[in-house]
C-alpha cells in the first residue's frame, strides 16, 4: 500500500483497517505522519514500523532526484533509521510502501494489550478488537494533544548491558527491564523518570505529564528553551 507523507498516520491505519487491509492495530493513536513514522521507526505494544514497511521514497533537493529505500538500506534499529544520520542531510520523506500481511494474526502478547482484551472478554481478537484495545490504552495513558501541548511518548528506553542490569536490580529490585538478546536489557524509561520524582514536574511553563513519565507536556506558551 503506497501511502504519501503528508497523510496523518493515525488516520491511515484507520483508514486501511476500514478498508479490510488490517495489519497496523498496534501502532493506531501515534500522533504525526506518514512520512515522520520511518524516520523514528515508530513502534508501540509489540510491532515496529520496520516489520510493515516494503520502503521508504526520498526526495534530494540537491540533486533533485527521488531514491527508494528498501528496508535493509533504512538501516532501522530501536526508535532509529538512516534518516537519523547521514541520509538525513537535506533529503525529504516523501513517501513510503507498507507491506500488509496477507494472513492476518494478532499481536497481542505485550501485557497492556492482553490485559486489556481479557477486560473486554476478548479471546480470538479481530484486527477491529485490537485496534479498540490499543486507542483505549493510549487514551487512558497518554494526554490528548488536542487538550495539552505535548509530543507523545518523548523518552528512549536505555538499552544497557547484562552487568550493569544486575547490579542496578541490586540496588532497586522494582526496577523494570527487558531481555532484548546479546546479553543486552531495555529498561523502562518511565520507570527511571518516575523513581527520580519527576513524573509531574514543573519547570516554568513546561514539565512531564502527571499521567505518564515519558510525555513532556507544555503547560500554555512553553518556550523549546524551556521545554
Amino acid at each position: 500500500v503506497r501511502v504519501g507523507a503528508g497523510e496523518s498516520w493515525h488516520g491511515t491505519v484507520a483508514r486501511l483497517l476500514d478498508d479490510g487491509l488490517p495489519g497496523l492495530e498496534n501502532l493506531a493513536l501515534i500522533p504525526g505522519s506518514v512520512g515522520g513514522a520511518p524516520i523514528q521507526n515508530i513502534g508501540a505494544y509489540g510491532l515496529e514500523l520496520a516489520e510493515r514497511l516494503q520502503d521508504v521514497e526520498v526526495f534530494d533537493p540537491a540533486s533533485g532526484t527521488l531514491d527508494s529505500l528498501d528496508v535493509a538500506a533504512c538501516r532501522f534499529g530501536y526508535r532509529d533509521s538512516i534518516f537519523k544520520h547521514e541520509r538525513a542531510a537535506g533529503r525529504v520523506v516523501v513517501g513510503v510502501t507498507l507491506a500488509l500481511p496477507k494472513e492476518w494474526t494478532p499481536v497481542a502478547g505485550y501485557a497492556d494489550v492482553e490485559n486489556e482484551l481479557k477486560a473486554r472478554g476478548v479471546i480470538r481478537p479481530s484486527p477491529r478488537d485490537l485496534f479498540d484495545a490499543v486507542v483505549a490504552i493510549r487514551q487512558r495513558k497518554l494526554p490528548d494533544p488536542r487538550q495539552v501541548g505535548n509530543a507523545g511518548s518523548f523518552f528512549k528506553n536505555p538499552v544497557v548491558p547484562r552487568a550493569q542490569r544486575d547490579e542496578l536490580i541490586d540496588r532497586f529490585p522494582s526496577l523494570v527491564s527487558y531481555d532484548i538478546g546479546g546479553a543486552r536489557f531495555k529498561l523502562a524509561a518511565g520507570w527511571l523518570i518516575e523513581a527520580c520524582g519527576l513524573k509531574g514536574a514543573v519547570r516554568g511553563r513546561a514539565g512531564v505529564s502527571p499521567r505518564q513519565a515519558l510525555v513532556l507536556v507544555n503547560l500554555g506558551g512553553a518556550t523549546g528553551k524551556e521545554i
